[in-house]
């Protein structure tokens, strides 16, 4: 049955950023992808309104003949490279607030987290790439730089060249029921939302000084990038924010979310020394920070 335009937006209107109209397309892994990032921080979701065309039209193209595996190479996309590095570094930091206990965490665990976040990205739409290449690579540069929280941006910068390296297009599958897609993504949102879920209800305190540390370590690598470390930042505290106008300012007044808020203090005073320092040797970012102020 082919798709249709104005369903595709409906259901990219009423739920996008967990991927309604990916799954109603038969694009699984976007759908996924949506789903644990929220439609990539909802600006992913909105840069797809002028996109929707273009899917439908691969959908319905699908639908009548599939691309083969032998038809050539898909085109280089720095777009798609660059949130093949951003989606590992997220699978990477989830796995070290979750999965940090495990013995041989940063042998198995962290690679293992990011590779799969590059291949996630990696099999979005009719591409793919080879499995067992970019999980060998992420196994191989992760004990270069064994028991450092910052080795998550090496793996993912080795998985991602390599995911490109051997990007193709998805060969023939046969249809598959509804039932059976909505399973293997359950399970998948589950493997990944279980262990981050148990630890931050069950070790709130040690998850939270865990996070700070390693937030801590993974930011200040960013010093000589400064642009670049502002919009970590800015990534890091988007929670915060949205939560903050949710609940009207009165969102942490348990206990609970008292914890989370010196979190939040803790990333942003990275901002509020930049401001400081800038502020002291006249540098131009400084006269940004005085206009925006200090809070």
């Amino acid at each position: 049955m082919a798709k249709g335009l104005l369903m595709t937006y409906v259901l990219w209107a009423v739920g996008g950023p967990v991927g309604l109209h990916h799954l109603y397309l038969g694009r699984d892994s976007h759908a996924l992808l949506w789903m644990l990032t929220l439609g990539g921080g909802g600006l992913g979701w909105l840069w797809e309104f002028w996109k929707l065309p273009s899917f439908v039209a691969q959908a319905n193209r699908a639908q009548g003949q599939r691309q083969s595996s032998g038809g050539g190479t898909p085109p280089l996309s720095p777009i798609r490279f660059a949130a093949q590095m951003i989606v590992g570094i997220y699978f990477g930091l989830v796995a070290l607030i979750s999965l940090s206990f495990m013995a041989s965490f940063y042998i198995v665990g962290l690679p293992l987290a990011v590779g799969l976040g590059v291949l996630l990205v990696a099999a979005v739409g009719n591409q793919t790439s080879d499995f067992k290449n970019t999980l060998g690579v992420a196994f191989l540069t992760s004990p270069i730089f064994y028991g450092r929280p910052i080795a998550i941006l090496p793996i993912s910068l080795a998985a991602s060249i390599t995911a490109q390296k051997h990007r193709r297009y998805k060969s023939s599958l046969g249809s598959e029921t509804l039932s059976v897609r909505l399973y293997r993504l359950g399970l998948a949102y589950l493997a990944f939302t279980g262990p981050l879920a148990y630890s931050a209800l069950y070790n709130t305190a040690a998850t939270l000084s865990y996070v700070a540390e390693t937030l801590g370590s993974f930011l200040s690598w960013f010093s000589f990038f400064p642009l670049f470390g502002r919009l970590m930042e800015s990534v890091f505290l988007l929670p915060y924010r949205v939560w903050r106008l949710l609940m009207g300012g009165h969102g942490f007044s348990s206990s609970y979310f008292q914890e989370w808020k010196k979190l939040y203090e803790f990333v942003h005073s990275f901002q509020d020394e930049k401001c400081q320092l800038a502020r002291q040797f006249l540098f131009p970012e400084g006269f940004g920070c005085l206009r925006g102020g200090n809070k």
